[in-house]
């Protein structure tokens, strides 16, 4: 970065690279019979494929790293999507509600990504 630079600016590019990490630290994600891998960006349900954008995969990715957190979604925006990018919450409603569509059609429970209302959402409890 050049001289001077906006603080916001350079934490949002620390958080991106924390993100992305190296192939060789980041280890198969489960969620119940949800599989994620962040090395090849491969996502699975009951070994179903499952056709994910990028944003979708990072926003699953967020999920199953958070665990029973509730992430509501100013705090997705801030972890998923640049500054300079300014996406509205409708958005991350918008992916959530595709990711939903696409985790049933691979045979997920339809609850697996719970709202909580006025808070978040978060993954459902695994049995």
């Amino acid at each position: 970065m050049v001289k001077p630079f906006d603080i916001e600016e350079l934490m949002a590019r620390i958080r991106a690279l924390l993100r992305r990490g190296s192939p060789t630290a980041n280890p198969t994600l489960a969620w119940g019979n949800l599989r994620l891998n962040p090395s090849t960006y491969e996502a699975t349900y009951q070994d179903i494929p499952l056709n994910l954008t990028p944003k979708e995969f990072a926003l699953l990715e967020l999920l199953i790293s958070s665990g029973r957190q509730v992430m509501s979604r100013p705090i997705i925006i801030e972890r998923l999507w640049l500054p300079e990018e300014t996406p509205t919450e409708e958005a991350v409603k918008t992916h959530i509600r595709t990711l939903r569509q696409k985790l049933k059609a691979a045979n997920a429970p339809d609850d697996l990504i719970e709202t909580v209302h006025g808070m978040g959402y978060r993954l459902k409890q695994v049995s």
